[in-house]
């Protein structure tokens, strides 16, 4: 019986070190050469990492540089782990893209400081920049047809 138990436990063992060594292998693969220039990113954003819709990544500094230089910039402000952003990104991107805009995306979970740094209040939030400076800003999930409005009144103008 001493010697089952024994077998049972070494098994258990061996089965948890291997499942341990498989995860951190797949989270280190996705984690190369990532658009976030992380080498640890969380696993909601490791599952994002080839979907069309969360592409045109912009990072922080990137955005801070176009702002200083006072470009015209729309950002996405999202979260992988929002439950309004995945219901609003598949909506979003493509009609951002039929209007010919260029919607970067900055993602929240992996850039926590960004919060602040935008006065960003809940996601999904897209803020227009023009010439470095906001000039129009939505917040959460809403209607299609709220969006349609802002990327033609606010952004295209």
């Amino acid at each position: 019986m001493l010697k089952k138990m024994i077998i049972f436990i070494i098994v258990l063992v061996v089965i948890f070190l291997a499942l341990f060594f498989v995860v951190k292998y797949q989270k280190d693969k996705a984690s190369e050469g990532n658009p976030f220039d992380k080498s640890d990113l969380h696993s909601a954003t490791i599952e994002q990492l080839d979907d069309e819709n969360y592409q045109n990544q912009i990072l922080p500094d990137e955005l801070a540089d176009k702002l200083e230089n006072g470009e015209d910039v729309t950002v996405y402000f999202y979260s992988p782990t929002c439950v309004h952003c995945q219901r609003t990104t598949p909506v979003v991107v493509p009609m951002a893209e039929g209007y010919g805009i260029d919607l970067v995306k900055l993602n929240l979970l992996e850039f926590e400081a960004q919060w602040d740094a935008y006065g960003i209040e809940a996601t999904p939030t897209i803020v227009h920049f023009e010439d470095g400076e906001e000039s129009a800003r939505i917040v959460g999930e809403q209607e299609n047809e709220r969006f349609e409005s802002f990327f033609e009144t606010e952004v295209l103008e």
